[in-house]
């Protein structure tokens, strides 16, 4: 599958990647963070990516139950063996990729054979850290991954055209090319969608962003994209990502001990309470979850802010301020 650049589709979405720009910027601007503060949202983020990831791929732990495993070291009374590994495996993966991260880095070949032993680590020693040497079928997709003995010439493709993207395009949409093609060469028997998420995360990282982190809330819709992205069709997972970056780079600013702003995020039920916002519930979650206001998803409750929701209406209706 070829490679594209769609500014018409970059154009489509500039209200949500100018706002990106502008919180890097800030966040920049701050650089280097507070140790303790960065410690933190570390720490704090790393736990969440992780729970998020593996329930995606069915794993039943909750997110206090990740946390507990991993800060605690303790074990949750009825759940399988493999799934605390799977939390202790991501947890360590994460740990791993944080140290290749640099402004030039390129993601290899033993990188990503690297990162996927990791995620499989006492699970499925045969297959950790190799390439599959059998044709898979993914239950949902609705495509079949290429032939096994293709598998390295595709990614070796896919890391020659990513390297060459990365200088050229925006990494959002890099990493959203990036995204769908691993999924699409599906490279391991097991392990995909949580080594690809890492991988994605390098390419963000390493451009000063936070991680992005799919939310297990957004699973289906997730999936979608992807089928979507098998047809050409890239608007829906270039949303996702770009709504999962700003979500992170948002947690980061928010955390900074020095932000002296009272307009605060706030779920939206508490948003269009306030007299002065002029919309309803429905209408201001329609905006967010289009990416059209400040906002991001926690769990699965919406939060923005006032001024976001005033700025879009003042937008529309050519009100100065």
């Amino acid at each position: 599958m070829k490679w594209y650049y769609d500014p018409l589709l970059l154009e489509d979405q500039d209200q949500i990647l100018s706002r990106l720009e502008s919180k890097k910027a800030m966040l920049d601007a701050f650089r280097p963070l507070p140790d303790f503060v960065l410690q933190r949202l570390t720490s704090d983020i790393a736990i969440e990516w992780t729970y998020h990831s593996n329930s995606i791929e069915g794993n039943t732990l909750n997110l206090n139950e990740t946390r507990i495993v991993l800060e605690q070291g303790m074990t949750i009374h009825g759940k399988s063996l493999r799934e605390h590994f799977e939390i202790v495996n991501h947890h360590n993966a994460i740990e791993y990729i944080s140290a290749l991260i640099h402004p030039n880095y390129k993601i290899s070949e033993r990188d990503i054979l690297d990162i996927h032993r990791i995620v499989l680590t006492n699970i499925e020693k045969e297959f950790s850290g190799r390439y599959r040497n059998g044709g898979v079928r993914i239950v949902g997709a609705n495509f079949i991954p290429p032939n096994a003995l293709k598998v390295s010439d595709l990614i070796h493709e896919l890391l020659q055209q990513t390297t060459i993207s990365m200088q050229e395009w925006p990494v959002a949409w890099v990493a959203t090319l990036f995204h769908h093609h691993f999924v699409h060469i599906h490279p391991f028997f097991d392990g995909n969608g949580r080594t690809v998420r890492l991988l994605m995360n390098i390419l963000l990282m390493s451009k000063g962003y936070p991680p992005a982190i799919i939310l297990q809330q957004d699973r289906k819709k997730y999936y979608q994209a992807l089928n979507q992205a098998n047809n050409g069709k890239y608007d829906k997972l270039f949303l996702l990502i770009l709504q999962a970056m700003e979500r992170s780079l948002s947690i980061f600013l928010d955390a900074l001990p020095s932000k002296e702003n009272d307009d605060d995020y706030a779920p939206i039920s508490m948003i269009v309470s306030e007299p002065a916002v002029p919309y309803g519930q429905e209408y201001v979650s329609l905006l967010a979850r289009r990416g059209l206001i400040d906002a991001y998803k926690d769990g699965r409750n919406w939060f923005t802010k006032k001024s976001a929701v005033l700025d879009y209406y003042h937008k529309i209706n050519h009100i100065d301020k």
